[in-house]
Order: C-alpha cells, then structure tokens, then sequence
C-alpha cells in the first residue's frame, strides 16, 4: 500500500475483523495510522457489527480511535440518492449506502475497507479506492 490516503472508512466487515483482532486488518491499519490517515465509521455500522456475541470492550475501544459519522437528514436522502443512481433499494443495500455516502464526504484520498467491493463501487464509482476484505 504505496498510495497515501488522507481518510480510510470500515464497513461493518472491516469494523468486525479490527475487534476479532484479524492480522490482515490490524496490519492494514497500522499501515494507515503511520500515514497519519483518519479512520471512519458510520454511526449505523456500531448497529450492524453489534450482537450479542460482540466483545463490547474493544468495539468501545475500537470506537475511541475512530471518527463517528452521524446518519443526519441530509446524510440520509444523499444516501438515498446513492442508492436510486445505483438502481438498487431496500434494506439489503441500505446501510452500505449510508457507508458510501459518508466515504464520499471525507477528505480524500479516500479508501473504503469493505467485503462488498461490487456495490460500493455502484455507490462510489472510481471517486475513492476500494480495498477488498
């Protein structure tokens, strides 16, 4: 990972793997934080990776080094939006769309860490970089 990214967003999959303590995670995030590179999560991600099983004490831990995006009114329709120009609807898609969007709205170079690699390049076309978990 030669490229500099100036934001890195995690999916629910990417969020998953840094608090089950993954080696490939943790070293890809270790690259990005000697980059200086900020680390975001939608606030409906915490919903998504949370279950009963969950170790509450590093998703909390995790959560402290991360900047919470907000799901706001706008944040919402914008997904939406996202979600329409894709031709894709429903629950299934709803939340990698909210992904996407915050994605769009960070400082870039942006890099999306995700499991989904075709639907968020429908969302987010070539305007940031997909690393496939």
């Amino acid at each position: 990972m030669s490229t500099h990214f100036e934001t890195v967003v995690l999916d629910s999959e990417g969020l998953s793997a840094w608090i089950a303590q993954d080696r490939k995670v943790l070293a890809m995030l270790q690259v990005f934080h000697e980059m200086g590179a900020d680390l975001v999560v939608g606030a409906n991600t915490i919903v998504e990776v949370s279950h009963s099983r969950v170790n509450l004490p590093r998703l909390n831990w995790a959560l402290s080094r991360v900047k919470v995006e907000p799901v706001t009114e706008q944040a919402a329709k914008a997904s939406a939006e996202l979600l329409k120009g894709a031709g894709l609807h429903g629950h299934k898609y709803a939340i990698d769309a909210t992904v996407a969007e915050a994605a769009l709205r960070q400082p870039s170079p942006v890099a999306v860490l995700t499991s989904d690699i075709d639907d968020m390049t429908k969302f987010c076309g070539g305007s940031v970089r997909l690393i496939r978990l």
